[in-house]
Parts: structure tokens; C-alpha cells; sequence
């Protein structure tokens, strides 16, 4: 149960899925596939289609974009949220930088629990809303 315990706990700290409901959150956390992957691989790359992401347990990943490093993230971060939500191309490469253990989280399981729930929709459309006017608040939109 720990293991599942400190599984729930690293997907809570992605914010698309902090103010999830205990139940919820429980719910991705079953469908989430835990994937270990070596040093050097590609995890995602720019333009290609996505249709998964992946919150990074231990180790890490740099993130480029148009082949410019633009972020380097480690346990409790994500990348690929765009694609959980809607399917379409990759907005960045992603490469481990050492050994990494991530939970993967497919678009089509994760809207299958969507369509299910109407309060885990509201959840993830209130997060998104809120991302939204932070990037307003910063006057990047």
C-alpha cells in the first residue's frame, strides 16, 4: 500500500491533478503504467504525435524546444499534459538525462474516466481555467 500511497502523492503534485478528489485522483492513479527508462532515450519528440504523459517518479529529463534547452525537470514534474487532454503534435523533445522511473498516463484511458465523471471534469477544466489566467496575469497570452 506505500508504494501505491507515494504513488497518489507524486501524481498530486502535477497540478492538472492537485485539487483532484481523493477517488479521482485513486482512479488515474490505477490507470497510470509505471515505465523505467534508461539514460539518453526519447521520450517524446517535437511534432510528432502525442497521445500520453508522463510524470517523472525519479531521475530526469531536459526538455527542448526548436533544439534549445528550455527546462530540465525532475520528480513530481510532467511533460506531455497537452496530449493527455487532445492528441496532436509534440510541443517539445523530451530525453531522459539518467535512469528514470515515470507513470504514464494514455489520452484515451484518461478520457475514458472524463466521460465518466462529471466532477473530474469540472476538476481538470477549473485547473486549466486557472492556468489560463495565471498566463494572462503574466501577460503571456
Amino acid at each position: 500500500m506505500a508504494a501505491a500511497d507515494g504513488k497518489l502523492e507524486m501524481l498530486r503534485s502535477v497540478p492538472l491533478f492537485s485539487s483532484m478528489r481523493g477517488r479521482d485522483l485513486e482512479a488515474v492513479g490505477r490507470m497510470a503504467d509505471t515505465v523505467d527508462v534508461p539514460a539518453g532515450r526519447t521520450l517524446m519528440r517535437q511534432g510528432d504525435q502525442g497521445g500520453e504523459m508522463y510524470v517523472i517518479a525519479s531521475g530526469s529529463v531536459r526538455v527542448e524546444r526548436n533544439g534549445a534547452e528550455i527546462a530540465t525537470l525532475g520528480a513530481g514534474q510532467a511533460v506531455g499534459e497537452m496530449s493527455l487532454l487532445s492528441e496532436g503534435p509534440r510541443l517539445a523533445t523530451v530525453t531522459t538525462l539518467e535512469p528514470t522511473t515515470a507513470f504514464v498516463l494514455g489520452h484515451r484511458e484518461f478520457h475514458t474516466l472524463l466521460a465518466d465523471s462529471a466532477e473530474l471534469r469540472q476538476c481538470i477544466l477549473d485547473n486549466l481555467a486557472a492556468r489560463i489566467r495565471a498566463l494572462d496575469d503574466k501577460g503571456t497570452l
